[in-house]
């Protein structure tokens, strides 16, 4: 039996391309009507939820809602009702409102080539975004859109200088975690995890530890349903390795991530890229009741939305080449074009008018006017409609619109409480783990090639014996044991490259710091670096026939896992420097090259050349602490016999094959050289904490030094 419907059989079907109402009432007829108080005819008796709705909206310039708000909120579906809401904690209904104001924003980057002329992004670009507010930044390819997005949230890269005014709330401010978040156009997300994965790990990182972990997992499931991804959440994401999810639902799971905060202050970059028109309108509707029901301020980079999308946005900066074309309500875009003399043509959408109109980069411009068409370079539209802009009728509104921010003032922000550090160093050892064992490329395929390299080496070198031969293929089977484990460590820094991205996202987001992220990557790593430590090891140790004995075994397995934890370091400061992983191969590959030189076999230490070779590069290469330990954990307490063309029925010590055949420097224990290994592991670690923290400490630094040099 079918339900009946609590709307009249005459009611119309709420739409977003033709409202049904505006802020001050119903429907113009209605409004005439009788009945009802000066209001008139009000949505609200037809449509109860739409009333309750009306109250919440905040207050735009008129006092009627937000600004150029021109569309109808649809009413929330059946399904939609049953999901639970998303969770609010203590101190998110405290927090003020975000009127974000910039003024005479101009952006330059660095010629290409030295003594170059910079290059100028953005000139003089203003305008502002209110609470309850979707504005939109439109304009052709390469107009500065991500440019302006980058500025007004603080993401600027080095090389790039801004000058100009950006304020939140009337002060120069730094936003807290919680109050910001950033969409990024590309979906940095690790493809190993489901979407229900995904944001179940970032919501324990990001919500506060008052929340219990069932609180958590509703609010998580609450979001992830209000994007439409309900009959994905089991699916995973997906990469280069496996094939997952689609690239709009990416971008779904992206936005699922950044909104989990319920942020006050929202930038999206390209939020519709990759999804077709319904799911666009979909995601953007929902952004916008978001926005409307706690008073989120959004900002949107969007390149060439639907009609429907169109009608969600209250304001419009629409940017030319770095400059501004209009900024202002976007219902009043189509007539300002209009009164500028491109008037847009009956049944095209206005978001396609307005971006064929200012894109010259096919150099000329279609002009309708009644049933003639003529065409005019897209380079005279611009300024004419630059100019018009220019005039009092729009630029002055939006000055006016800046002062009035100015003066709203309000408390200043403060962070969010977040998840304690034991909590998130837990949750990211754990994701981390998971990761590691999904992901073949990390340890899988390595842990393949050395049990192959250890059948081959153990075949070859099979029971080398106790010869005076014996002796050199000793040294032989260490060092090429070393020299392989360590350098194989370079198979996994694709996938190592992509989890530091990841850490770039959520760092750049104030998810979690860098200590965390360190110490939570040693301990998820050190399990599966014994793993192919112990077992290609214990193959090679005793098909080879080395040193018998329990400790000396111990030992031998405890020196390759300190090495591979030690190289691993040194490609963690490799991937955060030089982020492209095939350059990063070739650039670990070339640093280890140059330590294995020195490591003390290919040439004796003392044959070294002492300049540069010896010192300080013969120590501070992690293979001579290495082989060195290698060679003291297998000769130490055996006895060889001599060569028997020089001196017959004679036997040598292993002592003495250290001493004057090695070189090795006795002066320690075998077990120093561990603790040397370790140190120079804890070192490389520590620079990498140091070097991303210098770079966020010293970038904005330098880039405030650049603009007052401009200024």
């Amino acid at each position: 039996m079918a339900v009946s419907s609590p709307l009249p059989r005459w009611a119309p079907t709420p739409s977003p391309s033709r409202p049904l109402w505006r802020w001050g009432g119903g429907t113009p007829d209605a409004q005439t009507g009788s009945g009802g108080g000066s209001a008139g005819w009000s949505l609200g008796r037809i449509f109860p939820w739409a009333s309750a709705w009306q109250r919440r909206a905040p207050a735009g310039v008129d006092g009627r809602g937000p600004a150029g708000f021109d569309g109808v909120e649809a009413a929330p579906s059946t399904r939609a009702a049953v999901a639970p809401a998303p969770a609010r904690w203590a101190g998110t209904d405290e927090d003020p409102g975000v009127f974000l104001t910039w003024e005479d924003v101009c952006v330059t980057v660095a010629g290409g080539t030295y003594g170059a002329q910079p290059v100028s992004i953005l000139s003089g670009i203003t305008g502002h975004a209110g609470p309850g507010e979707v504005l939109a930044i439109m304009g052709p390819s390469g107009c500065g859109k991500t440019t302006l997005l980058d500025t007004l949230a603080g993401r600027l890269g080095p090389g790039i200088t801004e000058t100009g005014s950006i304020l939140i709330n009337g002060r120069r401010e730094k936003l807290a975690f919680g109050t910001s978040a950033y969409v990024t156009q590309d979906n940095v997300l690790m493809s190993t995890m489901s979407v229900r994965e995904a944001i179940y790990y970032s919501a324990q990182l990001q919500l506060p530890g008052s929340m219990s972990a069932e609180e958590k997992r509703a609010h998580a499931d609450a979001v992830i349903r209000e994007m439409g991804l309900g009959d994905a959440m089991d699916t995973r994401i997906g990469g280069r390795m496996t094939k997952g999810i689609s690239g709009g639902q990416r971008k779904r799971v992206t936005i699922c991530v950044e909104m989990l905060t319920r942020p006050r202050l929202l930038f999206l970059d390209e939020p519709t890229s990759g999804l077709d028109s319904a799911a666009s309108y979909h995601v953007m509707s929902h952004i916008a009741r978001v926005a409307a029901r706690e008073g989120m301020t959004v900002v949107a980079a969007v390149h060439q939305p639907c009609g429907d999308v169109f009608d969600l946005f209250h304001r419009l900066c629409l940017l030319a080449y770095g400059r501004t074309v209009f900024f202002g309500p976007a219902s009043d875009a189509t007539q300002f074009f209009t009164e500028s003399g491109f008037p847009c043509p009956h049944l095209r959408n206005p978001s396609d008018h307005f971006l064929r109109t200012i894109n010259k980069d096919f150099d000329e411009v279609e002009i309708v006017e009644s049933s003639k068409a003529r065409r005019k370079p897209a380079a005279e539209a611009i300024e004419i409609l630059t100019d018009a802009y220019q005039s009092p009728a729009y630029s002055e509104k939006t000055m006016d619109r800046i002062a009035e921010m100015k003066g709203i003032g309000g408390a200043p922000f403060r962070k969010r409480e977040q998840a304690s550090f034991s909590t998130k160093l837990f949750v990211l050892t754990r994701r981390s783990f998971v990761n590691m064992h999904r992901d073949i490329g990390y340890y899988w395929m390595r842990l393949g090639v050395y049990l192959g390299i250890g059948i081959c080496l153990g075949t070859i070198f099979y029971q080398v014996g106790h010869s005076y031969s014996s002796i050199q293929s000793r040294c032989e089977v260490i060092m090429y044991t070393t020299a392989l484990i360590t350098f194989m460590a370079i198979g996994g820094f694709p996938s190592f490259v992509e989890d530091v991205k990841v850490f770039r996202r959520e760092r750049l987001s104030g998810h979690y710091g860098v200590a965390e992220f360190v110490i939570s990557n040693t301990l998820s790593a050190t399990p599966y670096l014994a793993v192919i430590a112990v077992i290609p090891g214990a193959m090679l140790y005793y098909l080879t026939g080395l040193m018998k004995g329990p400790d000396r075994f111990a030992y031998f397995v405890i020196n390759l896992c300190m090495c591979t934890l030690l190289v691993e370091s040194m490609m963690m400061i490799i991937a955060v420097i030089v982020p492209d992983f095939l350059m990063g191969i070739i650039v670990g590959a070339g640093v280890q090259g140059v330590m294995m030189l020195n490591g003390g076999f290919f040439r004796l230490p003392n044959e070294l050349p002492k300049p540069v070779w010896k010192y300080p590069c013969y120590y501070i290469s992690f293979h001579k602490y290495a082989v060195q330990g290698f060679y003291k954990n297998e000769f130490i307490g055996q006895t060889f016999p001599s060569d028997q063309l020089v001196e017959k029925n004679v036997t040598i010590s292993g002592l003495w094959v250290l001493q004057e055949k090695l070189q090795v420097e006795m002066g320690y224990s075998k077990w120093v050289n561990i603790a040397i290994l370790c140190g120079m592991m804890v070192v490389y670690r520590v620079l990498f904490f140091a070097i991303v923290k210098i770079a966020e400490e010293v970038r904005p630094k330098l880039r405030g030094m650049r603009c007052k040099l401009c200024k």
